[in-house]
């Protein structure tokens, strides 16, 4: 069954945005921050247009997607009625779809290999195009997931500006899923810090208030907005 054969109810949309809107507002706040320094991305991967209309109705405009095809496929339309969303992808890249990444994304948060940093700064080049770029950092350690170590963020880092000419924002990480996030949030606040880089990327539906207080100027909410996928 699909997203689109779910019984459809745009109020509650709506209502669980709102109250995650506030609770991101009153985690900075509970922790002396600027509540506009905190971006909320809206993840909307398998959701449908339909489902995401709510959420762009109330003012909303960051969004982050995990594949490109799926962006691609549902996103010219909504652009066309809402020009000023910014859409972030938070999901691996491979490096064969550099070119269209570059050419739909204002952000690419999940930089972390030379061979991805090369073909994205080929593409920007030749595009004339410069999304935000954010390295990934598996601060787990998980074999399985993507992200350069953090003991290897630095080399990474002056790889990236040195040898392929790129702009790198930030740090994005996501923990392991049975860990407590709040170390993995202070490793990559610090890791941050060290490398003197504005934005860190971090924190979704279960803990991003944890990650608010960590310092994170970008967290990334699906599930607790647009419901079980």
């Amino acid at each position: 069954m699909t997203n689109d054969d779910q019984p459809f109810n745009p109020r509650s949309i709506e209502e669980r945005y709102l109250s995650i809107k506030e609770r991101v507002w009153r985690a900075a706040q509970a922790h002396g921050r600027e509540p506009a320094s905190v971006k909320l991305v809206a993840v909307t991967k398998t959701f449908s247009e339909r489902e995401i209309l709510p959420v762009l109705r109330q003012g909303h405009r960051y969004f982050g997607e995990n594949r490109v095809q799926e962006a691609m496929h549902k996103w010219p339309r909504l652009r066309e009625q809402f020009p000023a969303i910014e859409l972030h992808l938070i999901g691996p890249l491979q490096s064969n779809k550099a070119r269209e990444a570059v050419a739909f994304f204002d952000c690419i948060e999940t930089l972390d290999r030379p061979k991805l940093a090369a073909a994205l700064a080929a593409e920007m080049q030749r595009q004339g195009r410069a999304p935000k770029l954010l390295i990934q950092v598996n601060t787990g350690l998980e074999p399985q997931k993507a992200g350069v170590t953090p003991a290897d963020a630095g080399t990474f880092l002056a790889q990236c500006q040195r040898e392929f000419g790129l702009t790198v924002s930030g740090l994005m990480c996501i923990p392991p899923v049975d860990d407590d996030p709040l170390p993995h949030f202070e490793t990559l606040a610090a890791l941050r810090d060290r490398l003197a880089l504005a934005e860190l990327s971090m924190g979704m539906s279960a803990d991003f208030e944890i990650a608010i207080g960590a310092g994170a100027t970008m967290v990334r909410v699906g599930t607790a907005i647009f419901g079980g996928r």
